[in-house]
């Protein structure tokens, strides 16, 4: 099997090689070139500890903001790669980052700490693909699937959770059985989570092509985060015009937009107010004005750190 690398890339794996240490692409480089995809950027994991890789790319430009951590940005022909050390991780503080990294000599001990399997592989034109936990299987059948225990690797970063249903809804994949029970079960660790990782996580899932049976899916989830929704959760319309429940219209609604964030974020919060603004007449749910109170919900609820969050930028 082979991946193409374009250029400026295999002149970084090439420069390591050079100097006697191992370089790899790694991560969702190689899960898009796997589905066929051209990849947004490349990332290269290595032996190569962070002092030594200065020497090693002494001769290029440098950006050494991530050093501490083990990447080093090194710029290739007017073009960014990072590059990091192979590592593992600490314990994590607060669910989100490691207090602490180890350093390591083995690709196996990097590929290990990683989320899920489509995300855990690793390439190299000497080498080939270096896939040890199947993710190119769960490729094939179409799985998210975490690396590991998945109660472990949400506890450590509880944004794994939001990634795992986005990657699920951008690429159409099921979330696999124990993967999918953990997500549900620790949808409460999001809440460690700031506004502003959660909507651009949140923004990429709803333009995905399986938004809407995520959102269906794991309703649970997003109302971590979303609470103002919970309400509309079989909430029955008793209207002509509407055959479904209220979020069961709303995700509805999302599908069939254009796959545009400010496009689908507007439809998932449109009739958010629809529940607190509504009258029974005979039976009928008369939903005079609610759209206007939707926005009003949406835009000044304070309660919500992330629809805050979104209404700033909205």
């Amino acid at each position: 099997m082979e991946i193409f690398i374009p250029q400026f890339v295999r002149t970084a794996l090439d420069r390591l090689n050079e100097c006697g240490y191992e370089g790899y692409i790694v991560g969702g480089c190689v899960r898009d070139s796997l589905l066929g995809k051209k990849p947004h950027d490349y990332d290269v994991c290595t032996n190569c500890t962070p002092d030594k890789m200065l020497e090693v790319f002494a001769k290029f430009r440098t950006i050494e903001t991530g050093l501490k951590h083990g990447t080093l940005t090194v710029l290739i022909e007017g073009e960014p790669v990072e590059i990091t050390c192979y590592r593992s991780d600490g314990e994590y503080i607060g669910h989100r980052k490691p207090a602490h990294v180890t350093f390591e000599s083995s690709l196996e001990e990097d590929l290990k700490r990683r989320d899920f399997t489509v995300n855990a592989m690793a390439y190299s034109p000497k080498e080939g693909l270096m896939d040890l936990y199947g993710g190119q299987d769960d490729l094939a059948r179409g799985v998210i699937k975490c690396v590991g225990e998945p109660e472990r690797r949400f506890d450590e970063d509880a944004l794994r959770i939001l990634r795992g249903l986005r990657f699920s809804s951008c690429l159409g994949f099921d979330i696999e059985e124990k993967t999918s029970q953990a997500i549900l079960e620790q949808r409460e660790l999001l809440k460690s989570i700031s506004a502003e990782r959660i909507a651009s996580e949140l923004k990429k899932l709803l333009c995905g092509k399986g938004a809407r049976k995520i959102l269906l899916d794991y309703r649970e989830v997003i109302a971590v985060f979303i609470p103002e929704l919970r309400e509309s959760f079989d909430f029955r319309q008793n209207n002509p015009h509407h055959f479904l429940d209220v979020y069961g219209h709303i995700c509805l609604s999302v599908e069939n937009v254009r796959p545009q964030w400010q496009m689908r974020l507007t439809m998932l919060l449109h009739d958010i107010g629809k529940l607190f603004y509504c009258f029974k007449v005979k039976l009928t749910v008369n939903l005079f004005a609610h759209i206007s109170f939707s926005l009003l919900v949406a835009l000044l609820d304070t309660d919500s750190s992330v629809m805050s969050a979104k209404a700033q930028r909205v």
